[in-house]
């Protein structure tokens, strides 16, 4: 992310960016939905669409922003780089969170729009259950370990395609579909749709999310600190992810 972008303009990209995101892991679903009755097959169907989608957005939007399009990435991001100045100022994180946020509520609406469902329509899908958070702290956890992983290596420049894989891959070992994005988690709510989950889970979920990028960020230090101060601004995301990010089906959790 360069420094001679405006701020006000990185601003936009994290709202543009989620929106973008969340529309893609709704839509799919919705379509997956409308194109097979097997739960498998609308679960590739919806994680393909998100792999894809996620890596040409951090690509475009890399540059502008670091492609956060995540509160827990903009927050380590901040956190990594609060006492060199090399990250998110406390002021720019301010900033990207409320952002980020309304850009998966927008995202959501959008979705629905486009397959002539009601723009709000709370989930009903119910996601509370022990096994879920647990697979919110490792889906962020590890997210977070990739993203800074791969700075302080000097490879940042692989972020798009390694988050992107990595997303597509959480889909299916994680009983969550790794959400690991407060902000899209918020979004979906806002969805009564295959990627949809309930309000009253949406807690519990981001907690889950917030324990998963402290442990992230602990075995950065443990297994990377030492090699490269890289900077965090070249760190981008998800996702989620974010991406965030798939629904796993009315017949699972």
């Amino acid at each position: 992310m360069s420094t001679a972008v405006p701020p006000a303009r990185r601003v936009v990209a994290e709202a543009v960016g989620t929106a973008a995101l969340v529309a893609v892991v709704v839509g799919s679903g919705i379509q997956a939905t409308e194109l097979s009755r097997d739960v498998g097959v609308q679960l590739l169907a919806n994680s393909l669409s998100t792999v894809f989608g996620l890596g040409v957005l951090i690509v475009l939007l890399g540059p502008v922003s670091g492609a956060h399009f995540n509160p827990v990435v903009s927050l380590a991001a901040w956190w990594t780089g609060r006492r060199d100045g090399d990250g998110l100022s406390l002021r720019q994180l301010a900033a990207y969170v409320p952002a980020q946020i309304a850009g998966a509520i927008t995202g959501a609406v959008l979705a629905d729009a486009m397959f002539a469902r009601p723009l709000v329509a709370w989930s009903t899908h119910e996601r509370f259950a022990p096994h879920l958070w647990i697979s919110e702290v490792v889906a962020t956890g590890t997210l977070i370990l990739l993203i800074f992983g791969l700075a302080r290596t000097g490879h940042a420049r692989l972020a798009p395609a390694a988050v992107a894989c990595w997303i597509g891959a959480a889909y299916w070992f994680t009983s969550s579909t790794s959400f690991a994005n407060p902000a899209v988690t918020i979004g979906r709510a806002f969805t009564d749709t295959f990627a949809g989950i309930a309000p009253t889970s949406v807690p519990a979920f981001i907690t889950a999310q917030l324990l998963g990028a402290a442990a992230g960020l602990g075995l950065v230090v443990l297994l990377f600190d030492p090699l490269l101060p890289s900077p965090a601004r070249e760190v981008v995301d998800a996702a989620v992810p974010a991406a965030s990010f798939a629904e796993q089906g009315s017949s699972r959790p």
